[in-house]
């Protein structure tokens, strides 16, 4: 199949490119920012007990998160209800992505609506 083809006055400047890339990088530390004072202390001790981050792909916000021991994971698991309905705050369609330690696991990811309405279609 072939590529349509774009003039190149079809398509973004570089310096347009530029500065969405810099505003996107903004929107999400300001998220990440206001997502962590939202969350209840307990909630902060078990970020902090992991590297994570928001990343927006394709205009899906997206918590990422990825732990360091087996047990910061497993008690992240048991708070993922939580962490979505604090992200449905900042987006309606968001996802949650938690990757156990190195070679332990694959990523787990999923649809905070997922988890929200209790589905067990939960993917990896």
């Amino acid at each position: 199949m072939k590529q349509p083809y774009l003039s190149p006055d079809d398509l973004p400047t570089q310096r347009t490119t530029l500065i969405s890339e810099i505003l996107i990088s903004q929107l999400e530390e300001a998220t990440k920012k206001k997502f962590y004072v939202t969350c209840r202390h307990s909630v902060r001790i078990l970020l902090s007990s992991c590297h994570w981050y928001f990343k927006v792909n394709g205009g899906i916000l997206m918590l990422i998160m990825v732990c360091h021991d087996i047990e910061s994971y497993q008690n992240i698991m048991m708070n993922v209800p939580y962490l979505a309905k604090k992200l449905k705050l900042f987006a309606n369609n968001a996802r949650i992505s938690l990757s156990s330690p190195v070679n332990q696991g694959i990523p787990w990811v999923v649809s905070i609506n997922q988890v929200l309405s209790g589905e067990d279609g939960y993917s990896t």
